[in-house]
């Protein structure tokens, strides 16, 4: 009887040098399979996330030791538990999980540690699920309900640039179920999420590019109309360099300042007495240190859930 040998090969996107997709990205199909390390469990991908993330791993601005796979979230079946992980744990092969860890998915097979990974219920498909608890859902949820850090209050206003983005129709959805008014930017031509916006700022496209020119428009002026000359109380910035100038002066006083993103270019650096005018805030965060924990990472997850249903 003839046996089937284990494989220890797979396909996997791999990035040897630093550069853009169509130079960086190259398809391998013998890259080594996974083994696993302590508290981690392997997992087939049925789906990769593409976030821009990937981009700054696959450009050098963010490191990561050469070569590398790209992708930081996935969603699939459990195919393995190393043997350190505790018998009580509710996950066990077979299991569909989602999660989110860098350079890891763009990969038949993934290497995922168990506090990254989280079971996706039976009444939720994978489809969803992926967007949802991995970064853009996730990240959303911590940018409109932690970040701003009570700052900003039901009846305040906000900003949020690229509203029709991935992350962006999440954070919008989420801030008007707090109770914000919202006032999002988009290209012209995408479309924001339906009843999530009190105004959209509609901007030209870069000639040649595929983002929007923030020169195109007076974002300072539409948005102090809105407002009464007020200003917003939180402004969620994933552009970065392009949108700096805009962000600080269209604050309200006290208002925060959530630059989570560089999709334009990193930020330059910010004198602190540019906030002193309205005693204004500035925060730079991260998904990880919202999610530190397990447990932490799931109650985002099923508080994302429960407004879905």
């Amino acid at each position: 009887k003839q046996q089937t040998l284990p494989i220890y090969i797979m396909k996997a996107v791999v990035i040897r040098q630093h550069g853009d997709a169509k130079t960086a990205l190259q398809l391998e199909t013998d890259w080594p399979k996974p083994t696993l390390k302590p508290n981690q469990v392997l997992v087939q991908n049925s789906y990769a996330g593409l976030n821009f993330i990937d981009t700054y791993f696959r450009t050098g601005l963010y490191k990561a030791e050469l070569p590398f796979v790209g992708g930081n979230e996935g969603g699939g079946v459990i195919a393995e538990i190393h043997p350190s992980i505790s018998a009580d744990c509710d996950l066990k092969v077979g299991d569909t999980v989602v999660y989110t860890q860098p350079t890891c998915s763009y990969a038949e097979y993934a290497a995922v540690n168990i506090a990254a990974v989280v079971q996706v219920p039976t009444d939720v498909s994978l489809e969803l699920a992926l967007p949802a608890l991995g970064i853009q859902g996730l990240t959303a949820h911590y940018l409109v309900c932690d970040a701003p850090t009570g700052l900003i209050a039901p009846g305040d206003w906000c900003l949020i640039y690229s509203v029709a983005s991935g992350t962006g129709q999440w954070a919008a959805q989420m801030a008007k179920l707090q109770g914000y008014k919202v006032i999002g930017t988009t290209s012209k031509g995408k479309t924001a999420p339906a009843n999530c916006c009190d105004l959209v700022i509609e901007l030209d496209t870069v000639p040649g590019k595929t983002y929007s020119d923030y020169t195109s428009v007076n974002i300072v002026e539409q948005v102090l109309q809105a407002t009464h000359q007020q200003g917003v109380k939180l402004i969620l910035d994933g552009v970065g360099k392009a949108t700096i100038d805009i962000s600080i002066a269209c604050l309200a006083r006290r208002g925060i300042l959530v630059s989570f993103g560089n999709a334009s270019g990193a930020v330059p650096p910010v004198s602190l007495l540019r906030l002193v005018g309205k005693s204004a805030y500035v925060t730079r965060p991260k998904l990880n240190d919202y999610i530190p924990t397990p447990e932490q990472r799931r109650a985002r997850g099923q508080e994302i859930f429960a407004w879905m249903q």
